[in-house]
């Protein structure tokens, strides 16, 4: 496919056929992805391919608390797990909220789940002083992250980026035998996309580009 062509139809693919993924092709999006850029090419990425259902069953359940809290939330009127105000809900409310099945399916669906973390001992994390949550690390991990969407797309895969287990890190390390140092970045459930997606809706350009300052005139 077209650089551009892949780049403007990649989704977030949930739902999957239940086609394999066979080894030859995930090695071959992994190939491809591993060019990603990453601070000062210290390439202090981990990928773990999880294919046990066993092990993808304890990632779904571990998906439980945080999707709950992000159902609960959204409900309540407020943009979920955003770092500048509590949650409405209590916890009581939190642990009430049912969520179905679409934060836990497409871990367990998928042809192979990949679990990515990134080495912390490695990463320049420039914000690590501000009085705010860091971000600047992920610098070092995510664009590997999304060069392997862009590659599955390109193979006739797909996934999407999920972070809801990562709010159980701890459990997460000690089920995939994690180093301390190291940190869960995101679990990518790949496969093969139940139905096509050709189109997708974002901001056009005008809306979220100004020149010279934040409050500039549109670009």
């Amino acid at each position: 496919m077209d650089l551009y062509d892949v780049m403007r139809t990649t989704p977030a693919v949930r739902e999957f056929t239940g086609d394999p993924l066979p080894d030859e092709t995930l090695h071959r999006i992994l190939d491809h992805a591993r060019f990603a850029p990453s601070g000062g090419n210290r390439q202090g990425t981990r990928v773990i391919v999880v294919r046990d259902q066993a092990t993808r069953q304890r990632l779904a359940e571990l998906n439980l608390p945080a999707a709950r809290r992000y159902v609960a939330q959204i409900k309540a009127g407020q943009s979920p797990f955003n770092p500048l105000e509590p949650p409405i809900p209590t916890p009581e409310e939190i642990a009430a909220t049912d969520v179905g099945e679409r934060f836990t399916s497409p871990v367990l669906t998928a042809g192979a789940v990949l679990v990515v973390c990134v080495d912390l001992s490695v990463v320049a994390a420039m914000d690590q002083d501000l009085d705010r949550i860091g971000l600047i690390s992920g610098a070092s991990v995510y664009p590997l992250v999304w060069n392997v969407l862009l590659a599955a797309r390109n193979e006739g895969f797909g996934g999407t980026i999920t972070t809801m287990a990562v709010a159980e890190e701890p459990a997460v390390k000690e089920l995939l035998g994690i180093p301390e140092q190291y940190a869960v970045a995101a679990v990518l459930p790949l496969g093969k996309p139940a139905q096509e997606v050709t189109k997708l809706r974002r901001n056009a350009v005008e809306e979220f580009v100004t020149r010279e300052r934040f409050d500039g005139p549109t670009f």
